[in-house]
């Protein structure tokens, strides 16, 4: 049976996402929110400090956090938003992360990552050359994009884990078509139309939280990584996400783009 860890993790973009969250969650302990910026490294060191110094066990830790179709704009940093946020943010935190989710997972427990991608990962294309789309911005490619390198870095995280002998399990969600705020920014007509059909449609919030949930807590999943899930059940990603080699490229170059050293260098 899962034990009842002290900490629960998750990444909130906005602060109307957290309040989502608050509303939806039955608490039956002590919750804290900590403010984490992914749209900052220096706000995502902070916030590892900050978590850090209370010197609590890390079973679970959800990367959550997500922009959509927003216009062409940088983060603080000089990253394209989407790229920025949706994958940059993600990969940094749970990187300076790593260490105490090893020391917290066990043999029979093992610590687990969620990230959440979405479906249109299946249409991305990673540009090696162009990965803060300059030379040509779209909206839906830039995200696409973003969603795309959530799937390759998890399954190259997990390859790491492995080869490394952790008690830690990487895994990636799609939570379906949910209906949130994430779509403040697409087209007006696209905004009637989802007000018309979301009931028919959409998922509540309630309902596509239910596949990161079951990643994070179901016995299924226990020492299970490396997986792609939808409703639950595990499902095939996109072909190109199982390239290998960009896994790895992908890896090596996100280290430099945040300032962290590529320790997986060293390994096949």
């Amino acid at each position: 049976m899962w034990p009842k860890p002290s900490w629960r993790l998750g990444i909130c973009a906005e602060v109307a996402t957290a309040w989502e969250i608050w509303k939806f969650v039955e608490i039956k302990q002590d919750v804290e929110f900590l403010y984490c910026d992914l749209a900052s490294m220096k706000s995502i060191r902070q916030f590892v400090q900050r978590f850090r110094a209370k010197n609590c066990p890390l079973h679970v830790l959800v990367n959550n956090a997500g922009v959509m179709m927003v216009p062409e704009r940088k983060t603080e940093d000089g990253f394209e938003e989407h790229f920025g946020v949706n994958y940059l943010g993600h990969f940094l935190l749970t990187n300076l992360l790593l260490d105490m989710l090893k020391q917290s997972g066990t043999h029979s427990h093992y610590a687990r990552i969620i990230t959440v991608s979405s479906a249109t990962h299946y249409v991305g294309k990673l540009h090696l050359n162009d990965l803060q789309s300059r030379c040509s911005y779209s909206p839906h490619g830039a995200y696409a994009q973003s969603k795309l390198a959530l799937v390759l870095f998890t399954y190259r995280l997990q390859h790491l884990l492995t080869t490394n002998g952790s008690h830690v399990t990487a895994n990636v969600v799609d939570p379906g078509v949910v209906n949130t705020e994430l779509y403040k920014h697409v087209f007006w007509v696209v905004k009637v139309v989802k007000w018309m059909t979301a009931w028919l449609f959409f998922k509540t919030p309630e309902e596509g939280a239910s596949t990161t949930i079951y990643a994070a807590v179901s016995p299924e999943m226990e020492g299970a990584g490396g997986c792609y899930l939808y409703n639950e059940e595990r499902t095939k990603s996109a072909d190109v996400a199982y390239d290998e080699e960009l896994q790895r490229r992908l890896w090596t170059e996100s280290c430099k783009m945040v300032g962290i050293s590529d320790e997986a260098s060293r390994l096949p």
